[in-house]
């Protein structure tokens, strides 16, 4: 099964994208633009053709686990399980051949991808495995996140069992950087690296459609007196499209984090540390503008914020949580919403 381009074809209305080498000329080939698949009709033939030409030449491959072990797989994946919902958002991003997948802890899929796999069988919620399930999908790729509340990370050699099992580190890599691993183990570098390389223009053309405002931008996963408030850390993945649309992060002190282990991504700090925030404008995780307007922005404790009191407050989105390519995009559309030139 081969999931069908329609966000491609939806947001950039590009049907084949020329890139560089060998393998990226033999994509875009004649034949490939003129069929269905890149308009999104799936001819299997013509995808079959394309996978056994890259099968052919490269496999089997080894493939570099992040808990420092390999795995080879034997030919091109045509049937992947993702054991991780998060993971599993960009795996569909450049159309990999996803046919189960794990889902969030509600036992359903993000919101920000789950039209695009509404063919994809539903395994089992985050914090649970049902290994019947994982075979009853018949997969012939298993992919494994090493860390998260999606990680199944410690019954890899059972999994093993079922078929070749690979394991990615989601948190401590973009995205993209994802992709590019996962392009790897799918036989679909030239996909994966087209992806990033429309995202990344898509986030070019939205930076040069606003008017940044002066001073910095803060990140804040905000949840109130008594617990603790994450502020997102200048290397995080929400800071860094920030700052690819131009503004500049504010990096929270790294000694207010409560948490036993560091974080790369966030600060997670208690709430009484907010009031210490500098930067004139505030963006609220999994927030729309109204949601940011009634909580972060009407917290009385919070009022003396450069922020708030520059009543710049905006959402980051409702789905800003977790950063893959369709979340991104959704980011990048609200805030050439709200600042537009």
């Amino acid at each position: 099964m081969v999931h069908s381009r329609s966000w491609h074809s939806r947001l950039f209305g590009v049907a084949c994208l020329v890139t560089a080498g060998t393998l990226a000329l033999a994509g875009c080939s004649s034949s490939d633009e003129e069929g269905p698949n890149d308009s999104g009709s799936g001819d299997s033939a013509s995808a079959d053709s394309d996978s056994d030409t890259t099968a052919d030449a490269s496999w089997p491959r080894t493939f570099e686990n992040a808990d420092g072990t390999t795995t080879e797989i034997p030919e091109q994946p045509q049937q992947i399980a993702s054991t991780s919902v998060t993971v599993t958002g960009t795996l569909l991003a450049f159309d990999a051949p996803v046919a189960a997948s794990g889902s969030a802890a509600n036992g359903e899929y993000f919101a920000q991808w789950a039209d695009e796999a509404a063919d994809v069988e539903n395994l089992w919620p985050a914090g649970s495995v049902d290994i019947e399930a994982l075979y009853a999908a018949e997969p012939d790729l298993i992919v494994v996140a090493a860390t998260g509340n999606d990680s199944v990370a410690d019954q890899v050699d059972e999994l093993n069992e079922i078929a070749p099992t690979i394991v990615v580190d989601y948190g401590g890599q973009t995205w993209q950087e994802l992709a590019e691993q996962l392009g790897e183990a799918t036989g679909l570098e030239d996909e994966a690296a087209a992806t990033v390389e429309e995202f990344d223009s898509y986030v070019a053309d939205a930076a040069a459609k606003i008017d940044v405002p002066d001073g910095e931008a803060n990140i804040v996963s905000y949840n109130g007196p008594g617990e603790d408030n994450p502020i997102a850390r200048a290397t995080s993945a929400q800071a860094l499209l920030l700052t690819d649309l131009g503004f500049t992060v504010e990096d929270p002190p790294v000694e207010w984090h409560t948490q036993p282990q560091p974080r790369d991504d966030f600060v997670f700090a208690p709430y009484e540390n907010l009031t210490e925030l500098t930067a004139d404008t505030s963006f609220i995780l999994s927030q729309d503008n109204a949601g940011a307007e009634d909580g972060f922005a009407a917290d009385e404790v919070l009022a003396n914020l450069p922020s708030v009191q520059a009543e710049q407050i905006y959402g980051l989105g409702v789905n800003s949580f977790r950063v893959d390519m369709f979340s991104a995009t959704e980011i990048v559309d609200d805030v050439v919403e709200n600042f537009a030139k």
